[in-house]
């Protein structure tokens, strides 16, 4: 797990803004399961800059190297409730040379500046491949919203 980036008028009231989950090392298929809270709370003074879920997926080879599998991110959901998200990793790709170098001793490009992750700002320049999608239940509560005139 990354971060959750907030814009200027957010202040963290309680939580940590980042940190990273455990491992889990799937026998039978593909999917690796984690169920880590993610308790924060935020007070705002407006609406820019909504919060966004920062993403990073490790992966650990058979020789126990850890190499980046896959960034993604998803915006918090505006309105109350409980939801179900999909977030789209993916991960740069590198010259035919890198790849096979990855292949053969590990690791892989990474990113520079993990601000391109949400941005967009030259992300369009960036050749990816998709990852696969990390999919998340979170719950969301709004307090005072509707006192300032924001429909939720």
């Amino acid at each position: 797990m990354g971060s959750i980036p907030p814009g200027g008028a957010w202040k963290l009231l309680s939580g940590v803004r980042a940190g990273q989950t455990q491992v889990d090392h799937p026998q039978l298929d593909d999917v690796a399961y984690w169920s880590h809270p993610i308790d924060i709370h935020f007070a705002t003074k407006g609406l820019q800059g909504w919060p966004k879920l920062h993403v990073q997926v490790w992966h650990q080879d058979a020789f126990g190297r850890s190499e980046l599998y896959g960034y993604g991110f998803c915006h918090v959901p505006s309105s109350p409730g409980f939801h179900l998200l999909e977030c789209v990793t993916w991960r740069p790709l590198g010259s035919w040379q890198e790849e096979l170098s990855q292949l053969f001793v590990g690791g892989g490009p990474q990113l520079l500046n993990s601000d391109l992750i949400y941005t967009g700002a030259d992300r369009y320049r960036l050749q990816t491949q998709a990852m696969g999608v990390v999919h998340l239940q979170l719950g969301v509560l709004l307090r005072n919203f509707d006192r300032y005139g924001v429909a939720c």
